[in-house]
């Protein structure tokens, strides 16, 4: 029933912290930044230099290579997923969130197609609004880059309930698991949900997402929200990760390793490496993250080790 602690076996891994990269996105656009990858090659080099840093797990979108405009079909992300494979032994995970702009069919398919160890999965439709990064820039590189911002002051990023089945429904039976991203504490609850219903099975990778407009803000205590809600509906049954967006990247990170959680860094999520300081990669990142975990007394856990955690199928099992 909602609401009920699931409890489990316990768990074995403590000491061992999982670090997600999430290398170019959906969000940031050209202009923001001249590190950020677009084209195959890009793509390619930096998640495989990512994993050489210390990310057990690349949490992956594809992008035109001309215009850098998001681009979800399977033949984008075929340009670079069997180099990432063959460069690195780190987890892939898909997006099916794809753009807000997308519809489900569109953003699931490349999941679909190569049946990755994992696939995000969005628990909730929220407001996504991007429009006040197009008010820091006087001009763009590319002509889709200001009206693809401003257009999100009337964006609802959908994720119905009958979208997450058909996401589901698409892929379970692939053997991908999920990262399940939480933008909200109704999120928390929505996976609840599809747990009761034996939609979903333990142990879960909850993604928790702080600060994109529309979500969850990042004050500590959103955070440590996030933690009790969780811990209250899955017991021992979950793996806790979160991502910052922006500049709150490094400061959440922290707080959630000191609670015990996971780390998801990348360029998808924050372009700075330090205050006014644009990262020149998303290995730079990787390397951050790791300081505050060693920092903490705390271990990095290596791809093999995040697999054995999070219960994955092994890159043999992947179709690309």
């Amino acid at each position: 029933m909602t609401g009920t602690t699931r409890k489990g076996s316990g768990r074995t891994d403590r000491g061992k912290v999982i670090i997600t990269c999430a290398v170019t996105g959906a969000i940031h656009t050209p202009t923001m930044s001249p590190y950020l990858p677009i084209t195959p090659d890009q793509i390619a080099t930096e998640a495989i230099a990512a994993a050489e840093a210390g990310a057990a797990i690349l949490h992956l979108h594809a992008r035109d290579p001309e215009t850098g405009k998001p681009d979800q079909t399977p033949e984008a992300f075929a340009r670079f997923l069997p180099r990432i494979k063959q460069g690195t032994n780190a987890a892939i995970n898909i997006t099916t969130g794809g753009s807000p702009y997308m519809r489900v069919e569109e953003r699931v398919l490349p999941a679909a197609t190569f049946k990755p160890e994992v696939a995000s999965l969005n628990m909730g439709s929220i407001n996504f609004g991007l429009y006040h990064l197009a008010e820091k820039f006087d001009s763009f590189r590319f002509d889709w880059e200001r009206p693809h911002l401003e257009a999100t002051r009337d964006l609802v990023f959908r994720n119905s309930f009958k979208d997450i089945e058909y996401i589901l429904a698409t892929c379970y039976d692939n053997g991908t698991r999920f990262e399940f991203e939480c933008y909200d504490i109704a999120h928390l609850y929505n996976l609840a949900h599809f747990a009761d219903r034996g939609l979903v099975k333990p142990p879960f990778f909850v993604q928790s997402v702080f600060g994109l407009l529309g979500g969850i803000g990042t004050h500590p205590e959103d955070v440590a929200h996030m933690k009790r809600t969780a811990d209250r509906l899955f017991g021992d049954q979950f793996r806790w990760s979160v991502l910052g967006a922006g500049a709150s990247q490094l400061r959440i990170a922290a707080q959630a390793a000191a609670l015990g959680g996971n780390i998801r860094v990348g360029l998808e999520d924050s372009l700075w490496a330090g205050r006014g300081r644009l990262a020149k990669s998303n290995a730079e990142q990787v390397a951050l993250a790791r300081k505050i975990i060693e920092g903490l007394g705390l271990e990095v856990a290596t791809p093999d080790e995040a697999r054995t955690i999070l219960a994955l199928k092994g890159g043999d099992a992947v179709a690309f």
